[in-house]
This record gives C-alpha cells, sequence and structure tokens, in this order.
C-alpha cells in the first residue's frame, strides 16, 4: 500500500493509539470543559463522514496502530455510532476498540455497542452527589451516567473504566467515597488530574489536586501496592488493593507527566490529526480526503503528524501557552 512503515516520531516512540474524536457537540456543559451556553460548534459539512473516519483508520491500523479510541465532544450524541463500531471492529479482529463517554446515552447503546464489536467503555463521573453534579455539568443526568455504567457492566464491556477529575473545593472531598463506590460496583476507578484544556482558560495550579494527593488519601483508607505489568505506554499509573478489591490508577498528566512514553495521535472531528492534546500544528487529513488522496498520500500525512510529535507537553515551561481549541473540540 504504502512505503511508510509505521508511525514513529522523532524520539524514538511509535505510535499505535489512535484517538478519533467523531464530533464535537456534547449533552452536558462540564464547567472544566465548555461555557454553558453560546457554543460554537463545527458545521456538519465539516465532520469526517464515516467512511472517511473508517478509511483514515484504515490506514492506520496498516501502519500499526492496534488500539482506537472513540471520542468527542460526545461520540454517543451522533447517530449511527454501532455502525461505525461494527466498520472499525472489521479492520482487524483484534483492534483494541474503546469509546469515551460521560454515559447519558448507554442505557440505550450498550448492548448494541458491544454486538457491533465494542470492546471496553470510558465513563466520565467526577462526583456522587447529585447537587453537585449539577452544579458541574449544568444538566440534573446522574442517575442516567449511574444506569449507563451499570448497562455497560451487563452488556459485557469489559473493563468499564470510570475517569473522574478533581478540583480543589469542588470534589476532592470524594476521593475515597469514589474509590468505595468503584470497589463495590466492579469498576476501575481512574482519577485524572485537571489539564489546561478548558475554553473558559479557568485552569489553575492552585485549583489542581495532585496524583500524590490521591494516593496519600487512598492508602489511608485501602492499602495499595503497583499493579505489575502494566503497559509502559499507558497513560495511567495502576495500583491494586492490597485487600483483593480491585485496581485504581491515577493519570498524572500535569505533576507526573508521561509524554516520554506516549504512543498516541489524534483525529478531531473535523479531520485533523494533532500529536499530542496540547499540540499547535495540525496536520490536514480531511482536505486531502476530499481532493481525492490516495492511501499512500494519507499515510504521508499521518507518518508527518507522528514524525513532528514533540518531546513533550511543557505545561511546567515558562513557555507554555494552551491550544486554541478546548478539549471538546480536540477529543479526549
Amino acid at each position: 500500500m504504502t512505503t511508510v512503515g509505521s508511525l514513529t516520531d522523532s524520539h524514538g516512540r511509535v505510535l499505535r493509539d489512535l484517538r478519533i474524536s467523531i464530533t464535537d457537540r456534547c449533552n452536558l456543559r462540564c464547567a472544566y470543559c465548555l461555557p454553558e451556553d453560546r457554543v460554537a460548534w463545527r458545521p456538519s459539512g465539516n465532520l469526517l463522514t464515516y467512511e472517511e473516519i473508517v478509511r483514515v483508520a484504515r490506514v492506520a491500523v496498516r501502519l500499526g496502530v492496534n488500539g482506537i479510541r472513540l471520542t468527542g465532544g460526545e461520540p454517543t450524541v451522533r447517530a449511527g455510532l454501532a455502525v461505525l463500531v461494527r466498520a472499525l471492529r472489521s479492520l482487524a479482529p483484534e483492534l483494541d476498540l474503546g469509546l469515551t463517554t460521560n454515559g447519558l446515552k448507554l442505557a440505550a447503546l450498550a448492548d448494541d455497542l458491544r454486538r457491533a464489536g465494542l470492546t471496553r467503555v470510558n465513563v466520565s463521573l467526577d462526583t456522587l452527589d447529585r447537587q453537585r453534579f449539577r452544579r458541574l455539568a449544568r444538566r440534573d443526568r446522574l442517575p442516567d451516567v449511574l444506569a449507563g455504567l451499570e448497562a455497560a457492566k451487563r452488556a459485557g464491556l469489559s473493563p468499564v473504566k470510570v475517569n473522574a477529575v478533581l478540583m480543589r473545593g469542588f470534589n476532592e472531598d470524594e476521593i475515597v467515597p469514589l474509590a468505595r463506590w468503584a470497589r463495590a460496583q466492579g469498576f476501575e476507578l481512574r482519577f485524572v488530574e485537571w489539564m489546561p484544556l478548558d475554553s473558559r482558560r479557568s485552569w489553575s495550579t492552585e485549583r489542581l489536586v495532585p496524583a500524590a494527593t490521591v494516593l496519600a488519601r487512598l492508602a489511608e483508607a485501602f492499602p495499595l501496592e503497583p499493579l505489575p505489568g502494566t503497559d509502559p505506554s499507558a497513560p495511567a499509573e495502576r495500583f491494586r488493593y492490597r485487600d483483593g478489591g480491585g485496581t485504581v490508577g491515577v493519570i498524572a498528566s500535569v505533576t507526573r507527566p508521561f509524554c516520554g512514553r506516549c504512543d498516541r495521535i489524534r483525529l478531531t472531528a473535523d479531520g485533523q490529526v494533532r500529536a499530542c492534546l496540547f499540540a499547535h500544528e495540525e496536520h490536514d487529513l480531511r482536505g486531502a480526503l476530499r481532493a481525492g488522496a490516495s492511501d499512500e498520500r494519507i499515510a504521508r500525512i499521518l507518518a508527518e503528524a507522528a514524525a513532528r510529535k514533540e518531546p513533550g507537553h511543557g505545561i511546567h515551561s515558562p513557555l507554555f501557552l494552551p491550544p486554541e481549541r478546548a478539549m471538546s473540540a480536540i477529543g479526549g
């Protein structure tokens, strides 16, 4: 197909994990991600079609990608998601095919997505308190998220991971309650450090809850030990409870960045390739696709983006600037 052998950057990292955003739209308005109203969504004609997404994914798989994560915005708000999942599954039976979602529509979709070939799911849930959830998400939908998580478990999606972002002064007192709940439910909880990717630019180090704090509080209630055999390129540091109560993880993107072993590359909903969440450079695939590009050309655009991947995000550098796009427009 192509003379490009793999997606390798100039620092020797081989990129095998493709994050595909399929929409920038969302049915929540979480304060750390989106403004409450007047959100300027991308015109639907600017979004890649499912056929275009599958074509890019096919080329990426031939270049060594073995994991695809569908993200947004909120991917479940785009119609026909199971159709896309089925098409991606057909590319490679062994493909690790996951979904990151807020869970609101999982109760209706989990069975269909599992039958279509979805492997696993990550659900964002930052609080178990209904009033807090409403304040954060600006929607009273906590029961729907919990129902979605239960549906994912019943459907056999495994593992079901729960991602919780902590903010000082808001929900850092829920570290242990969230862990206790996830243990009881059989979910793998992952605490994610809040990153400077919000549309209102309200992020600050003062409101960040470091992973070290999370682990210290967890250990007081549930003694932990490192989980052996963890994928070194995975973003989460994983631990198991010594009493056999399952596992928990922290994603310390800010205080303990894992950039040196990052193997991810990203495709935005409007067809731009990004080598990092914090990248300022994008590579246009949509234009190439709609101009009749060959698979060889698509491969070269992916390879060029991979080769230009920076060594790290540089959050702690005095020269750091967050990207113009917020998380919802990039893909989680």
